[in-house]
């Protein structure tokens, strides 16, 4: 059976475009499908690992802050046996929905990779070749970033707010008894909150390319923005000042890098025009 021709991007019609679309999103879903279902098959070390990891006080991120409070001779309660709650199902198929969502959402983040490569192989034909030649580490470096931001939401948001929200009571009368999807729901907010924040450096750098961005801006509004980075910080963190500053500040830190990036790109094109004016 002979090859089908890809067609010209120039040559091809609006149902063109949707055609070559649903290829990818099918590419992509399938890819999602194959993950989550090897992610469903190792059901123990998803839950009893990486889930139910960080309701444990021998999870890193407590022992590193309860060696803290050691070092400076102050009690911390990242110290204890135990966080007070348990988790429980109140449906009768609320276990197995969750193995299924769990394991769906598995595959969307550790299949992220090869739906941005898609979404590249996607819109790259419609970019001039001198723009698909700067672009070409696009795919690694916003994988990078989004593992990244889903380490940091795992091993710093969550275990925050697992531990302040589960052991918080209003009063010795009521148990802290955490449904299995709340948990869960948790847990996936602040891995993928974390991860799309940490995109901001990508998202800096197609607005700046295409000048609705410019480092001036950015340096104009960085008050403004300061102010909603922590309000994203009080919204994904538990309500203590020491957790919303510690998320603080690789978001700031991820926004000076967003101005640099800007700022580089701002010159490149400078040199560009500035090359175009002295050929003429």
């Amino acid at each position: 059976m002979a090859k089908k021709e890809r067609k010209n991007p120039d040559e091809m019609s609006f149902l063109d475009h949707l055609e070559e679309l649903r290829w990818h999103l099918v590419r992509s879903t399938l890819a999602v499908v194959i993950i989550a279902c090897m992610a469903f098959v190792f059901r123990g070390f998803i839950f009893d690992t990486i889930l139910f990891g960080p309701k444990n006080m021998d999870f890193p991120t407590y022992q590193f802050f309860c060696n803290i409070g050691k070092f400076f001779g102050v009690d911390s309660e990242f110290c204890g046996d135990t966080i007070p709650f348990t988790i429980q199902s109140r449906l009768m198929a609320g276990q197995f929905s969750a193995h299924i969502w769990t394991s769906i959402w598995a595959g969307v983040i550790l299949g992220f990779p090869y739906i941005l490569w898609e979404l590249w192989k996607f819109i790259s034909p419609g970019l001039y070749e001198n723009e698909r030649k700067h672009s070409r580490g696009f795919i690694i470096t916003a994988s990078g970033l989004f593992f990244l931001g889903v380490l940091f939401g795992y091993y710093i948001v969550a275990p925050l707010s697992i531990n302040f929200l589960g052991s918080y009571q209003v009063s010795k009368e009521v148990l802290n008894e955490i449904d299995l999807a709340s948990y869960i729901g948790t847990v996936r907010a602040s891995v993928i909150a974390c991860g799309i924040m940490f995109e901001l450096p990508i998202v800096i750098f197609f607005l700046t390319k295409v000048g609705l961005v410019t480092p001036e801006i950015l340096k104009k509004y960085r008050k403004i923005a300061l102010v909603i980075i922590l309000i994203l910080s009080a919204i994904i963190t538990p309500p203590d000042i020491t957790s919303q500053i510690i998320v603080c500040i690789p978001v700031l830190v991820l926004y000076q890098v967003s101005i640099f990036i800007s700022r580089m790109v701002v010159r490149k094109e400078e040199r560009k025009e500035k090359a175009r004016k002295n050929a003429k």
